[in-house]
């Protein structure tokens, strides 16, 4: 497997931060940092992140093998 680098827009890097420290303070009573944050983002990316890329080159590639054989359902038929 090629190593696939997963960013993200900023908007919603931020938001996922935000996200991983309000799920620390909800389930953990825990404040942490946006450093700690950054680093917990960045080992999931890093982790599953091509696992759930690669997830999704499968999906689109059965998606679109489902379609090309509707397209063959067209087909004119000659008489």
């Amino acid at each position: 497997m090629s190593n696939v680098n997963i960013s993200l827009e900023k908007e919603i890097r931020e938001q996922i931060i935000e996200e991983i420290k309000n799920y620390y303070w909800t389930e953990e009573a825990e404040d942490i940092s946006n450093f700690k944050a950054e680093n917990i983002l960045g080992f999931f990316l890093e982790s599953i992140g091509p696992h759930i890329y690669n997830q999704g080159i499968r999906d689109a590639y059965a998606f679109m093998m489902e379609k090309t054989e509707d397209l063959l359902g067209l087909e004119k038929r000659s008489r």
